[in-house]
């Protein structure tokens, strides 16, 4: 369910932001609407590919769909995220509704370097298994990601410049 809704997300961000482009071309250009929207499109198409592309699209998983600064970001004593220390690691903000010992106290660091290598956070994030062999303990979602998009997160979580 959750990779279907991130296959739908992706498809949908594509779809409006050549539907803006056309609306744009519509209104202030003259000529062949569908030559314009198409040219238009192919510009959209290409600056989403590369590791710009990845970069970019990696973000608006982490940001967007799977929100992970609540967990991962610390807070300032209004309980807002600091966004000075963006995936920095932090302590968990809630606890579960039955005591539970397995419960992680602290977020870790996500921006820069993620908490394994390459492999290891490629599987977390296409499995839920952690690189003891064990799915992640709530109150971390065991993502179901396609490789691209673990592929894109990793990329994005990467291009951060890691905070304390």
């Amino acid at each position: 369910m959750y990779l279907r809704s991130l296959s739908i997300a992706r498809f949908m961000r594509s779809f409006l932001t050549g539907l803006s482009i056309a609306g744009l071309a519509f209104v202030s250009m003259p000529g062949s609407l569908v030559t314009v929207a198409q040219e238009a499109r192919k510009i959209v198409q290409a600056s989403q590919t590369g590791s710009t592309g990845a970069v970019a699209h990696g973000k608006y998983i982490v940001e967007d769909v799977a929100m992970c600064g609540n967990c991962h970001t610390p807070r300032n004593a209004d309980g807002e995220l600091e966004r000075s220390r963006w995936l920095a690691g932090a302590p968990v903000p809630y606890l579960p509704a039955r005591p539970n010992s397995d419960w992680p106290i602290v977020a870790p660091r996500l921006a820069g370097l993620p908490p394994t290598n390459d492999a290891g956070m490629i599987t977390l994030l296409t499995t839920g298994i952690w690189i003891t062999g064990k799915p992640l303990r709530d109150p971390m979602p065991h993502f179901h990601m396609t490789r691209p998009d673990a592929e894109d997160v990793l990329a994005y979580l990467k291009s951060l410049t890691p905070r304390q």
